[in-house]
């Protein structure tokens, strides 16, 4: 299973869950610790902003970032959970969370996968750059995009709540 959740949150996250696996969706603007109990190598820290158009001094995120995090989420082995995490827990993070759960589940169907993110955190907004790149990465034909926007925004929030997305 993916765990979503905050920076502030990711320690606590990977204690509670004891995941061994952990995406990190941070620009340069914070500092990052690498929770002690994740090797290293079970570390992928993707340095990009919540952006979604290019802005100066900002780190839009690219192809490239995408398709490092579905080569990083496929070589997961799922003995333990997976945490996921941006700075607030709301955008880059859910957004990579549903493009790893339609990566590893390449049968199942996008809009199902949405709701399903939806009961599980009402104030997701997942970014819809990461979801288009993952969309076409993933040869989805725009489902995906189509998936997140019936969803539409999630409700306002300071931050996230820590959920999870189960992979089946």
């Amino acid at each position: 299973m993916i765990h979503v959740c905050s920076l502030s949150r990711l320690q606590q996250t990977v204690e509670d869950t004891g995941a061994r696996h952990v995406v990190s969706l941070i620009g340069d603007e914070a500092r990052l610790q690498r929770p002690a109990s994740v090797a290293p190598e079970h570390h992928l820290w993707l340095c990009l902003h919540d952006i979604s158009a290019p802005l100066e001094g900002y780190i839009m995120p690219g192809e490239q970032h995408v398709a490092t995090l579905l080569d990083f989420v496929r070589g997961w082995d799922r003995k333990a959970p997976l945490v996921v995490h941006c700075y607030m827990g709301i955008s880059r993070s859910t957004a990579s969370a549903f493009a790893s759960v339609c990566a590893l589940n390449p049968h199942r169907d996008e809009t199902s996968i949405a709701q399903t993110l939806r009961r599980a955190s009402p104030t997701a907004t997942p970014n819809i750059r990461i979801v288009a790149l993952a969309d076409r990465l993933l040869g989805r034909q725009g489902r995906m995009i189509t998936a997140i926007e019936t969803i539409g925004r999630g409700v306002a929030a300071e931050a996230g709540t820590p959920f999870r997305l189960d992979l089946e």
